[in-house]
């Protein structure tokens, strides 16, 4: 059973269901209706007409939803208009009022953070910044306006126990695993959070969807952010870019201060990238550092990479904020190993990490999440 079914709050609760049109949130509303709850379908429309590749009957008409006309791309998203009538499908199957919510204004706040960061050297990550804002943030809002006292995703996390008790851990499929991208979800609303799918393998999940008969069963998972398609980053930043007219390119150096290259844009790199880099120097090379006063990107070894410490910012904790220094797990990717460190709070919810062994690819503007074993304890925004 699901981790949320741990609690000591078994009851029949009205239930909001933010869904994707995927294969995880479509067998959630199985079940959640299995246990008794009164459940609500929302879609998050976005706006940006981005196409998903990966609908469960792309020769379906899509519902009658004011979304923008798709273009073509590669990217697989999680918003479109084939996904919103995948997700319809899925609500009419299991008798879920279900509804597509306009989010374009609210998710424009999470367009301007993508491009902001970018623009200042820093690796966003929106898909954070969503679950923080919009699917436990607005939807709550949402929630609230038709009487339901919890709001579900399909993330691959679990929660357990209750009161102050209650904690956030990581989903049971280690290779699915999600609670890094909710480690900023506020703390007080970790009781009106259900995560149905945390205590289920992905294979699991699509095997019930087959039992269920679902169309989207074999459907391809979501691996992109939902309004950039794929490799189109920098040209999204640059689009979107408020004085068209800036030059924004500048020199490849090497650590030795050697100019190898020029280039476009800050928002065409991130720490750690090896590829694209368009610089031929007998060996690999990744990129060690970004400096947007200069508009360089340094280049250097894989041991160049490596760093012992780092600082994070606005810090958001799921249990009692430590008050003195505290040894962890701490993850700076969502697909990094845990690595083990010592944090110290600093002033104004800032964050000093001391890592036990040096580790490369630390990207400002990642989030770093601590974790003690599998239950998140918090996390912040790398800094520098």
């Amino acid at each position: 059973m699901a981790g949320w079914f741990f609690r000591e709050e078994p009851r029949v609760a009205r239930v909001v269901l933010a869904m994707s049109g995927g294969v995880d949130s479509s067998v959630a509303a199985h079940l959640l209706r299995r246990a008794g709850h009164d459940v609500v379908g929302l879609f998050m429309r976005h706006g940006e007409a981005v196409e998903s590749c990966a609908s469960a009957d792309a020769a379906a008409s899509p519902p009658p939803l004011a979304i923008l006309p798709p273009r073509a791309s590669h990217k697989q998203g999680c918003c479109s208009a084939s996904d919103a009538a995948d997700a319809r499908r899925v609500a009419d199957r299991f008798e879920i009022p279900f509804y597509a919510l306009d989010f374009s204004d609210a998710f424009g706040r999470i367009i301007d953070y993508f491009v902001a960061e970018y623009r200042a050297a820093r690796t966003p990550n929106p898909c954070v910044m969503c679950n923080n804002w919009l699917k436990f943030g607005k939807l709550f809002d949402y929630a609230d306006s038709v009487g339901a006292e919890f709001v579900a995703t399909g993330h691959y996390a679990r929660l357990t126990g209750d009161g102050d008790r209650l904690a956030l851990r990581r989903g049971l499929d280690a290779g699915k695993d999600q609670s890094y991208v909710l480690f900023g979800v506020a703390r007080h609303l970790l009781p009106r959070m259900m995560l149905p799918v945390g205590d289920f393998r992905k294979d699991e999940i699509r095997g019930m969807a087959h039992e269920l008969g679902l169309r989207v069963a074999d459907k391809k998972d979501s691996q992109e952010i939902c309004f950039v398609a794929a490799g189109e980053h920098a040209e999204f930043v640059r689009r979107r870019a408020t004085d068209e007219t800036e030059d924004r390119s500048g020199q490849i150096v090497t650590t030795d201060g050697a100019v190898v290259g020029q280039h476009n844009g800050l928002e065409g790199f991130t720490i750690g990238q090896r590829k694209g880099l368009r610089v031929a120097l007998g060996e690999a090379r990744y990129v060690v550092r970004l400096e947007p006063d200069t508009r360089r990107v340094v280049i250097g070894s894989r041991e160049d990479l490596a760093r012992n410490s780092f600082t994070a910012r606005q810090s958001n904790w799921l249990v009692d904020p430590p008050a003195d220094s505290l040894r962890c797990l701490v993850q700076i990717r969502y697909t990094s190993r845990p690595a083990p460190a010592v944090i110290e709070p600093l002033p104004e919810g800032r964050l000093s990490i001391a890592l036990d062994e040096p580790l490369g690819g630390i990207a400002p503007g990642q989030a770093v999440v601590c974790y003690d074993g599998d239950r998140v304890l918090g996390g912040g925004w790398i800094e520098r």
